[in-house]
């Protein structure tokens, strides 16, 4: 994927070069509909500025960045009368465009969508969770 500004489409939305169906813009956050939408109303909340993965996000912009997430959620309940929603980011795996965003998708009961998009696993043993989880806990940094 190619991770240059100069080249990314919603850099390019963000610059006017490029139409998208904007929901809310301000001076670090965009949100626009999804081009190819799981379900109609489908948003896409991206930083203005361009950060390819949630880890390349400054710390200080986190919480206005989750903000708006959080009233898309919202937005989508009172605005379209969806029942909830789900709410994504993908880093690098299955992320289509090496921008930042994050996805806030309606749901409604019945509305085909079966959890998550991906196939399940479990772990062997509570030993081997408890494993996974000393790994993942030796590397965190908050």
């Amino acid at each position: 994927m190619d991770r240059d500004p100069d080249d990314c489409v919603f850099c390019q939305i963000v610059e006017g070069r490029r139409t998208a169906s904007e929901v809310f813009r301000d001076e670090s956050v965009l949100v626009f509909l999804d081009h190819s939408p799981l379900f109609k109303g489908h948003l896409l909340v991206m930083p203005s500025v361009h950060h390819v993965v949630l880890a390349d996000l400054p710390a200080a912009e986190l919480t206005h960045y989750f903000e708006v997430v959080q009233a898309c959620t919202t937005a989508l309940v009172e605005g379209l009368g969806s029942q909830g929603s789900l709410v994504v980011t993908n880093n690098t795996v299955s992320q289509s465009v090496p921008h930042l965003h994050t996805h806030v998708v309606p749901r409604t009961r019945g509305d085909g969508l079966r959890g998550f998009f991906w196939p399940r696993t479990k772990y062997s043993s509570p030993a081997e969770a408890d494993e996974m989880a000393q790994r993942i806990a030796s590397r965190l940094i908050l």
